[in-house]
């Protein structure tokens, strides 16, 4: 039996790290791949594992990248013929204070958010072993910011049967009304991370459902998760969660055991389902 494999993106530092070591003192019984942007932060990361009693292995992964995402399902096919668990934390956003235009940040971050994620997921899915766990690290900031955009794209949202081709028409449309300048008279929330955030969570249900069409029987468990507001370069240090604490969510959703058929398509905090 090949050996069993976790992929954690975006790594390194904050709540990734925490994940990875989590999954390690959990005793995941398999390589725990530790993936970053940066290969030298990447291999202090690991290092630092190391020393704490942990087995890491690196990989570098820019998720804006689908070469990266390629090069990291060739590496993953070569050495494990699969894989088991996919954690999908690596995300950016700007500084309340940053200077860049708004639809520079739209497209920057949608970039980084919503398609890198997107992006990973067509490399990394059809490498999908029985029982894998999926979890989309979104947030809390993603129902807040689907709350405050217009009835009529709230319904489009959270439509059960919206397709993935029509939630990328609509993150395309909200950066390009975004460089515009006209995103809130179009019934968008004026945030970018936020809307890049509601762009995972609903990716995150259409998966769960193809999977249940595509894979039935398989026993795959896909999730998106809040995981807080965390002390992390990203949220600052007034934050009230630690990194350890952020990850406790996501954590659980990976260790979700054998033969469980729920959560699936869902959205979680503090380990619990929200109603979305």
């Amino acid at each position: 039996m090949s050996k069993k494999v976790a992929v954690v993106t975006g790594a390194n530092k904050g709540i990734g790290f925490a994940i990875v070591a989590a999954l390690c003192e959990a005793g995941f019984p398999g390589d725990v791949i530790l993936t970053a942007r940066s290969e030298q932060l990447g291999r202090e990361a690991v290092e630092k594992m190391k020393s704490a009693g942990h087995r890491a292995v690196f990989h570098q992964l820019d998720i804006t990248s689908q070469t990266s995402a390629l090069e990291l399902q060739t590496f993953l096919k070569e050495n494990y013929g699969g894989l088991d668990l996919l954690i999908n934390n690596a995300g950016i956003a700007y500084k309340n204070d940053a200077t860049e235009p708004f639809g520079e940040q739209a497209e920057v971050t949608m970039r980084t958010n919503f398609w890198g994620t997107l992006w990973v997921c067509h490399a990394l899915f059809p490498l999908l072993r029985p029982n894998a766990r999926v979890v989309n690290v979104s947030s809390f900031v993603s129902k807040r910011s689907l709350d405050k955009c217009s009835p009529e794209l709230q319904a489009k949202l959270r439509d059960p049967t919206i397709s993935e081709e029509g939630l990328c028409s609509f993150m395309n449309e909200f950066v390009a009304a975004a460089k515009r300048g006209d995103h809130e008279s179009k019934g968008w929330a004026n945030t970018a991370y936020g809307i890049s955030k509601v762009g995972v969570t609903v990716l995150s249900m259409i998966q769960a459902r193809t999977l249940a069409k595509t894979r039935p029987g398989d026993g795959i468990l896909l999730n998106a998760c809040n995981p807080g507001w965390v002390r992390t370069d990203m949220a600052g240090q007034s934050a009230a969660k630690s990194p350890e604490e952020g990850a406790e969510t996501p954590v659980y959703l990976a260790l979700l055991p054998e033969g469980a058929k729920e959560p699936h398509g869902r959205f979680l905090s503090d380990k619990k389902v929200e109603e979305w």
